[in-house]
């Protein structure tokens, strides 16, 4: 079975059902109308340039290069962490870049070596794709955490000061915060997972078919995948909050400003 082959024309001819958004955003007075060129343009000019690059690291397929650019997604990851949380990139970017590596370092590698059962783990069609997929959730379910954690502290910081005057450590005074933004980054992968096939057919399972492959076989890759992102996305939120934890209080256990 082929692909279809999707022409550039066929690409731009969306646009044509961007513009009633436009005009309907004009008339409501919501001003993202220029939000919305720009992201599209941007997207365009970056995917663009990453299929090229991508195109070129397959065909050189070199375990070195495909690490290296690995890491170097991560390091992105951490620092689009730091910046959207609005951190101290000096002081956080360390903590959080580690959080990203440790879970999806071992979970990639693992899925490579015993779920595809590759033969060379380093190879760029697995793992440039699987860690893209696994990063993306990591990301999303980190900003998630970390901003959870700061604003409930914030919000309820006469309970959780109140909870260190009766004599509780950090560690107890803190966990109620902690579990909550734990389940506040896992919840949508958790829901996901739940209707996956009943509410939507996830972009692995999709591609996978339009590229060829069996339901079945699609299916099988997708379920191991959604498994993966979950282990990924629960460990990396509570190795950023463990590894952030430090530099988030002072010495008499106050959150700092971030």
């Amino acid at each position: 079975m082929n692909v279809q082959e999707v022409s550039y024309l066929s690409i731009v001819s969306l646009v044509f059902f961007i513009l009633p958004i436009v005009i309907i955003n004009y008339k409501l007075g919501i001003s993202i109308n220029k939000k919305i060129f720009f992201s599209i343009g941007r997207m365009v000019i970056q995917l663009t340039l990453v299929g090229v690059f991508l195109q070129y690291l397959f065909d050189l397929n070199n375990p070195y290069f495909n690490f290296l650019y690995l890491v170097f997604m991560i390091f992105i990851a951490s620092f689009s962490t730091v910046k959207s949380c609005d951190l101290n990139i000096k002081k956080f970017i360390i903590p959080l870049f580690l959080s990203f590596i440790i879970p999806n370092i071992i979970v990639l590698m693992f899925f490579n070596a015993f779920v595809v059962k590759t033969d060379n783990i380093f190879n760029a069609q697995y793992m440039i794709t699987i860690a893209g997929m696994l990063l993306g959730n990591n990301l999303s379910g980190n900003i998630i955490c970390i901003n959870n954690f700061h604003n409930n502290i914030r919000e309820n910081k006469e309970e959780y000061y109140y909870f260190l005057s009766i004599s509780a450590n950090k560690i107890e005074a803190l966990k109620p915060y902690f579990k909550n933004a734990v389940l506040s980054s896992v919840n949508p992968t958790i829901a996901s997972i739940e209707t996956i096939g009943l509410v939507s057919l996830p972009g692995m399972m999709t591609g996978q078919i339009l590229g060829g492959a069996i339901p079945l076989t699609a299916i099988k890759y997708q379920i191991a995948i959604m498994v993966a992102i979950l282990i990924v996305r629960y460990f990396g939120a509570i190795l950023s909050l463990i590894l952030t934890g430090s530099k988030m209080f002072d010495e008499y256990d106050i959150l700092k400003n971030r």
